[in-house]
Formats: C-alpha cells, structure tokens, sequence
C-alpha cells in the first residue's frame, strides 16, 4: 500500500505543529520547511481545521497550531480521514458486477486484513510518538 501524497502532507504538517506548540505557524514556513507546494499544504490544512485537529489564527500575525495535544491524536485517525472511505479494490465497492471473479476471489479478504492490520498499528501511536526526541527533525526543518 502506498499513501496518498495527501495524507503524508497531513502528517507532516502536524509533525511541524507539535514541534512548535509554542508559536502560531503559518502555510508558507512549513511549505519551505518540506520544500513542498503551499496549494497542496492549503488543501490539507483547510481539511485539518474542519475535523477540529488544529485551529486556524486570520489576520495580520495569524497562523495555525494543533487543537489538541499530540498526545491524543492517534495516527490511525489521522491516515483513516485524509484517505477517505473509497474502496481499496474495485470489488470492495458498491457497484454491483465491477470484478468478474468477485463471487470466487479471495483477494479482497486478504486485503482487507491487511489494511485492518496497517490501521491498527498507525491507531496504536500518537503525534507525539513521531516528536519524541525533536532535536533530529527541528535541525532538518530549519535547513
């Protein structure tokens, strides 16, 4: 399975809040800070303000920060709303007749399970888990 660049905009984004908790941070800093695009971080932002995980400062001065302490954002959660609900194979999904094999395959078990597997490890840590010792990535992000 690969993540969509959306979700690893996501965490990245709040690995770079829970690393400056002190100080509202702002789309253009930590677009720099990756070396990735400000539309994109704009998108996933936007996404994070509406599930309630960071507040968003307007105005002169203004910025984002996490909502909650890292310590209760679970990483499972987190990967679960930036992918979305689509279905990870085609015959997962609710259109009938979508896979010819559908009524004889076993794959789709398989997969399942195996996505039930990477979801509860990601649910088993938090934001903090990935900031524990800071000192490595804040050199990096200043770079």
């Amino acid at each position: 399975m690969k993540l969509t660049t959306f979700s690893d905009y996501t965490l990245r984004v709040l690995m770079f809040l829970a690393l400056n908790r002190e100080r509202l941070a702002t789309i253009p800093e930590i677009a720099a800070a990756y070396a990735i695009s400000e539309n994109h971080l704009m998108k996933v932002v936007h996404q994070l303000a509406r599930a309630g995980v960071i507040e968003s400062v307007r105005g002169k001065g203004g910025g984002i920060r996490l909502a909650r302490a890292p310590e209760e954002i679970r990483l499972g959660q987190i990967v679960r709303a930036s992918e979305g609900s689509a279905p990870i194979v085609e015959c997962l999904s609710d259109e009938a007749g979508t896979c010819r094999i559908a009524p004889a395959c076993r794959l789709a078990a398989v997969l399942v399970r195996a996505f039930d597997a990477l979801y509860a490890t990601l649910d088993e840590y938090t934001l903090a888990d990935l900031v524990r010792s800071p000192r490595g990535l804040q050199t990096l992000l200043r770079s």
